[in-house]
């Protein structure tokens, strides 16, 4: 059942904070119930629905005219603004029902057209559909239970057996204006129901007030739940317990990119793997291969997810690259058939998309969604979840039936869908996984910033679970990270597992994490020695060798960065604990370097100093700042630039040396001009 996220005190404070314009408060209410219907993914997802609201305004000339408030390109329900509502002059969409055909080009030109503001976003493709049905507000949903209804080979009989005659049937219509026509259409040959189920796409739903809206599709969705619910398998396929095949993993990412691009620079897919009980117990199902051939949940999926998964084996990723290239090379044969046959029949030229696969499903490891970033991999894991949620249902009740080839063909390659992806050239490091251990701190924070600035995905390794967290949430859900003291036995394998399940692999690690430890050497305590080599060479060392495992399974190069320290080749006094093990991570650094070069593994350092982090805290500053007789902005300038070094500095070092690709087995000194700690 899904809840109903309707409340009145919420309700009410919204039209209050609208003010004293009808038309204003109407479109608050809009907003209210499109945030509640985007951000139940059971009935929204990722720019998939949507809402609009129709309001009387006075134009310029202070005349009263229609107006049609409807969700814009770019804009998701979940988190929608009145910005996200563009207004649209109704008398013009009108006009255009009267018209036989009207190519996709001309209706978003002509919408554009009458716009309130030309500076709004694009109306959604369905505006006419909106402005076609007479209630103030209408609600656009793709809800798990109604897209398993609408995908029923005897649809309209279920649909009749659950809702009588309350809701309206809509044969299969691309969306754009043809649809719209039949959508109004069908409602005014039974102006009395509550909403339409357009077949193999979605539900609507309508009235007078958000509220009636809202509680329609609300109460239709719980109807048809329940009616699923009653011919659900008494004994469903069990889920078999599933380990992650992390090198797999990356031997999968490494194969899809060696299918894209020869190139071993360019930037492999990200990977969003989802092993819930749920997917794990549907990919044992005996039809599962079949289902794999039927197709999407709705029409609206198939630009994000293709219109079939990779099916792939569990042998298929414990074997290497080969295996998986193999079946993506038959999968990626296959697509360009698909596109050669339904190409031709094309009144306009297509272009052919990548033909590699969006989604993957395993049996006994899980679904994957694949995309150019981690946002665009995220979406295709919620939508391939979501998928075999509407097969599932609809497998019970009589088969899972989506839209034909053709339809799907047109579907994945017409031009406004397309439009929605945008041809904006990609971020620098989009693409790219970096690991930063020490991800919390002040250099592990900016490092991770600089990269995730460059559109890179990061992860972030660090000790304090509070710090880790505060630091994921400013970066937000498309990074990720793990709590564990890297010096414990197994922390580095155990991270960067953690970081390939999340991610499907690695690009470049970031070995940032350290610490100051202090002393003199003729009397150095042992166990402090061994603690500072543990974290100031040994866990570098660890992650490096763990990074390179993930490196030769994905088979396309990749790169380490170490913060190695000034005080690898600058001594200073009482600081042994510290300096000898930094000295020997940055041989660790050129031994790397120099036997990993032949398989384009990059190895690069940074040598920082005072820099404000760890020991260098205000505390430290202001006793060595007294110490010499100097302000502590004095000390911390003490350099040939006369400037404080800061963390950020050292982020965008890390940044310059991933991007010299002909660079490796250098370290760059980020410490404002020290002679004594110059590398010669």
């Amino acid at each position: 059942m899904v809840e109903n996220m309707w409340r009145d005190e919420d309700a009410a404070a919204v039209v209050a904070k609208a003010g004293a314009d009808k038309a204003d408060q109407l479109v608050a209410l809009r907003v209210y119930t499109s945030r509640l219907i985007g951000q139940n993914p059971e009935l929204a997802m990722h720019g998939g629905g949507n809402t609009s609201v129709k309001v009387k305004r006075r134009d310029l000339f202070g005349q009263e005219i229609d107006v049609l408030h409807v969700k814009g390109s770019g804009w998701d329900l979940d988190t929608i603004e009145a910005a996200g509502l563009p207004g649209v002059r109704m008398d013009g969409l009108l006009r255009l029902r009267d018209l036989d055909a009207l190519s996709d080009e001309d209706m978003v030109n002509i919408q554009r057209c009458n716009l309130l503001d030309t500076t709004s976003p694009n109306p959604s493709v369905e505006t006419l559909l909106h402005a076609y049905l007479p209630h103030i507000y209408v609600d656009h949903t793709h809800a798990t239970e109604m897209l398993a209804l609408a995908n029923l080979p005897d649809a309209e009989k279920v649909a009749r057996e659950i809702y009588g005659n309350r809701i309206a049937l809509v044969p299969y219509v691309m969306p754009g204006f043809a649809l719209a026509k039949a959508a109004a259409e069908a409602y005014e040959a039974n102006p009395h129901v509550e909403g339409l189920l357009l077949v193999n796409h979605g539900h609507f739903t309508f009235g007078a007030t958000a509220r009636e809206s809202y509680d329609l599709m609300i109460n239709h969705v719980d109807e048809a739940a329940m009616w699923f619910a009653k011919r659900r398998n008494a004994k469903p396929a069990q889920p078999k317990a599933a380990t992650v095949p992390h090198a797999g993993l990356a031997a999968l990412r490494g194969a899809l990119a060696d299918a894209g691009s020869k190139n071993r620079d360019a930037a492999m897919p990200i990977l969003d793997l989802r092993a819930g009980d749920d997917v794990l117990a549907f990919l044992e199902r005996e039809d599962m291969a079949d289902l794999a051939t039927r197709g999407v949940a709705t029409p609206d999926h198939v630009i994000r997810t293709k219109g079939y998964p990779l099916v792939l084996s569990r042998d298929d990723l414990a074997n290497g690259k080969a295996p998986i290239a193999a079946k993506i090379a038959t999968f990626m044969k296959d697509y360009e058939a698909y596109f050669g046959r339904n190409a031709a029949h094309s009144k306009t030229k297509k272009v052919m998309l990548i033909p590699t696969p969006n989604v993957a499903w395993i049996p006994g490891v899980g679904v994957i969604g694949m995309g150019a970033s981690a946002a665009a991999a995220r979406i295709a894991g919620d939508l391939a979840e979501q998928t075999l949620r509407v097969m599932t249902l609809g497998e019970s009740a009589g088969g899972f039936r989506s839209i034909g080839e053709a339809d799907l063909f047109d579907m994945e390659y017409w031009s406004l869908e397309q439009a929605k992806l945008g041809k904006a050239s990609a971020p620098a490091f989009q693409g790219r996984i970096v690991l930063v251990t020490g991800g919390a701190g002040a250099i592990g924070r900016a490092a991770a910033q600089a990269f995730k600035s460059r559109g890179a995905t990061v992860f972030l390794v660090d000790r304090e679970e509070q710090t880790l967290s505060d630091a994921l949430k400013a970066f937000g859900r498309d990074h990720g990270g793990i709590a564990i003291d890297i010096t414990k036995q197994g922390a580095a394998q155990e991270a960067v597992n953690a970081c390939v399940k999340r991610f499907g692999g690695l690009d470049i690690l970031v070995s940032n994490a350290g610490a100051a430890f202090t002393g003199d050497v003729a009397t150095l305590d042992d166990a402090v020695l061994r603690a500072s080599l543990e974290l100031n060479f040994f866990a570098h060392h660890y992650f490096a060798q763990s990074a390179v495992a993930i490196f030769r399974a994905q088979g396309r190069g990749g790169q380490i960065l170490i913060n190695v320290s000034k005080q690898a080749v600058n001594p200073g006094k009482g600081f042994a604990a510290y300096g000898l093990p930094k000295a020997t991570t940055f041989f660790l650094l050129k031994q790397l370097a120099l036997e990993l070069g032949g398989e384009g593994i990059r190895v690069n350092g940074v040598n920082a100093d005072r820099i404000r982090s760890g020991l260098l805290n205000d505390v430290f500053i202001n006793e060595r700042a007294a110490a010499r007789g100097v302000t502590p902005e004095t000390y911390m300038a003490g350099n040939l630039l006369k400037r404080e070094v800061e963390a950020r500095h050292v982020g965008e070092a890390f940044v310059a040396l991933a991007q010299a690709e002909r660079t490796t087995a250098h370290v760059m000194t980020v410490d404002g001009g020290n002679i004594e700690a110059s590398l010669r």
